[in-house]
């Protein structure tokens, strides 16, 4: 494992636009998916009377997802391309689950973008290319799929290519770094091998398009910080205990380190590590690890909390002055709003208890001082208190704990950092 850089790649995109179809074709074309395996979940997909959704069976392993046939959680799965060891985040579409996706999207250091080439950019497309810079992930592949829907029309591949450059662009991303494969997921077409379908199309395979398109993060910057994970889930496991689950976004994790958890305000020694079910030393950022901590019981950690040293644990904030940007709010947003603020693995309600700045965001020159309001398309400096205890860093200081969005009557309100930050005495 540890002789490639780790990647996280997150797949986003409009509910069944082939997210899952696609991943499980990539798992199943690079020789992760064996053979009786594929031949089952055809079976199950058979009589689930999904007869196409073998391949997505293999990302959405939850039974009320097969049913449904929607990915409801994150699912992670893993492969080596020739530059990278991946682990594919399998984020949902349908806007129910959107918070989900967004902690998807937190754990992600590159994306790519679904699209069905017969229905385009639909709204949920857009609010996922906004979450996706939201998460700081800059680094970002088109796949316009569902090729084999539009008889691998080139003319059609144009037409949506030219409405997600026109997005893309808006949320301020560099369009001529970002490659646009036609694909079909079901079938396979430009996923791992090329296509016959598409002679008219000179790019990379989408396999390749990750290894040329991507970079690892720079692992000597983020492994200098101190230690940061977020906490995506606690299980009890019989025979070992309480055992932590998430990604470490900063600093190193091993064995016998004291650390400690917040806000839960408990801590322990860490037992043991370990990554897809093989045990190690210590864990690097990047790494999605679940670990056992001495000392902590089944319900002291829950997501939404992050484990530091206990020599330097996370900040719990009493208030914090962050820079937002209001994406999509229907009337005006003024003091003593409270939107459902999503930060690393954390969904905690804040209010905005001033508004300190207006901002324009073409010169980021200030155009207002505490103004009244703001609405949709402005910038602003506020002061925002949390309801309850949740931690958070500056952003400038560990940038993954320093970004957040806003999410309130079912859609994503403004996205923002944090610039400076009042530690709550614990």
């Amino acid at each position: 494992m540890a002789d490639k850089p780790h990647l996280n790649v997150v797949f986003v995109g409009h509910v069944d636009h082939g997210k899952s179809t696609t991943v499980g074709r990539l798992l199943y074309d690079t020789g992760h998916v064996p053979e009786n395996v594929m031949r089952k979940l055809k079976e199950q997909a058979g009589e689930a009377g999904k007869a196409t959704w073998e391949f997505a069976f293999v990302m959405d392993r939850l039974k009320e997802e097969r049913e449904r046939g929607l990915t409801i959680d994150i699912a992670h799965h893993e492969f080596k391309t020739k530059k990278f060891y991946v682990t594919v985040i399998d984020a949902p579409g349908h806007k129910d689950f959107v918070k989900n996706m967004i902690t998807g999207a937190s754990q992600a250091d590159a994306a790519v973008l679904m699209v069905s080439a017969k229905e385009g950019p639909q709204a949920q497309t857009k609010e996922h290319i906004t979450l996706v810079k939201t998460a700081g992930i800059n680094q970002i592949i088109v796949c316009i799929n569902k090729m084999d829907e539009v008889k691998f029309d080139e003319k059609r591949y144009g037409e949506v290519k030219e409405e997600l450059i026109t997005a893309l662009k808006l949320m301020g991303f560099d369009t001529s770094k970002i490659p646009f494969i036609p694909t079909s997921g079901y079938l396979g077409d430009n996923i791992a091998k090329k296509s016959e379908n598409t002679a008219w199309y000179k790019g990379e395979t989408l396999l390749e398009a990750i290894d040329k398109y991507f970079e690892a993060p720079s692992l000597e910057k983020l492994m200098a910080m101190p230690l940061r994970l977020p906490i995506q889930d606690s299980y009890t496991i019989s025979g070992i205990g309480t055992v932590p689950v998430g990604r470490i976004e900063t600093g190193v994790l091993k064995v016998n380190d004291q650390v400690s958890f917040m806000p839960s305000n408990v801590g322990g020694e860490v037992k043991s590590i370990e990554m897809h079910h093989q045990q190690m030393k210590e864990a690097k950022p990047g790494d999605n690890v679940g670990f056992n901590v001495r000392g902590i019981g089944k319900g002291d950690v829950r997501r939404g909390d992050v484990c530091g040293p206990a020599k330097n644990p996370p900040t719990v904030v009493e208030n914090f002055t962050a820079q937002i940007v209001i994406l999509n709010h229907p009337t005006v947003v003024a003091v003593g709003y409270s939107p459902v603020f999503h930060m690393h693995t954390s969904q905690v309600a804040c209010r905005i208890t001033k508004i300190l700045k207006k901002i324009d965001p073409k010169t980021g020159q200030v155009a207002a001082e505490n103004p009244d309001f703001i609405k949709t398309g402005d910038a602003a400096i506020v002061e925002i208190t949390p309801n309850q205890p949740m931690v958070a860093e500056k952003f400038k200081d560990i940038p993954p704990l320093g970004r957040f969005s806003m999410r309130d009557m079912g859609m994503t309100v403004g996205v923002g950092m944090i610039t400076e930050l009042k530690p709550k005495e614990m």
